[in-house]
């Protein structure tokens, strides 16, 4: 299955709630799945888009870390440091956010926050409904600094 990546550039939370809406479509899961997409720092999506199958309903540290190494493999040729790592996590039944979800948030906060700062989101897409799992700060410190600099 080949998703199109747009080219659009993603400015913020909202446009990145959007585009994981769209790249979801349907945003119905018969089984958990986390996906992972990068946004160089002009805003652009990567044409990576990695979909990890059977994901376990609670979260598993040494599996974060091993997204870690990935993230710095996609990252380091188009931006390093300054590239966000976008996920979805994916799961069957109804929307919002259940303990097993937010679990999954925590431990991404425990690996990545150290590792990333802000360079890092979790969204949810479950019963028809993408939602933002973590805050996202990466796009106001990010694209002020780049447009600031266009001055």
């Amino acid at each position: 299955m080949t998703i199109p990546i747009p080219s659009t550039p993603v400015r913020s939370l909202l446009e990145l709630t959007s585009r994981w809406a769209d790249l979801l479509e349907p945003a119905a899961f018969a089984s958990r799945s986390l996906w992972l997409s990068w946004l160089a720092p002009d805003g652009r999506q990567t044409p990576v888009l990695v979909p990890v199958e059977d994901v376990p309903a609670r979260p598993d540290h040494r599996f974060v870390g091993q997204l870690l190494a990935l993230h710095e493999e996609v990252a380091a040729p188009v931006g390093g440091g300054e590239v966000l790592l976008a996920m979805a996590l994916c799961r069957p039944g109804r929307p919002g956010a259940t303990a097993d979800d937010r679990a999954w948030a925590g431990a991404f906060r425990d690996v990545l926050d150290d590792a990333l700062g802000t360079c890092w989101s979790l969204h949810l897409s479950a019963g028809g409904r993408v939602e933002p799992l973590t805050d996202v700060r990466y796009f106001p410190d990010r694209f002020a600094s780049v447009e600031d600099g266009a001055r």
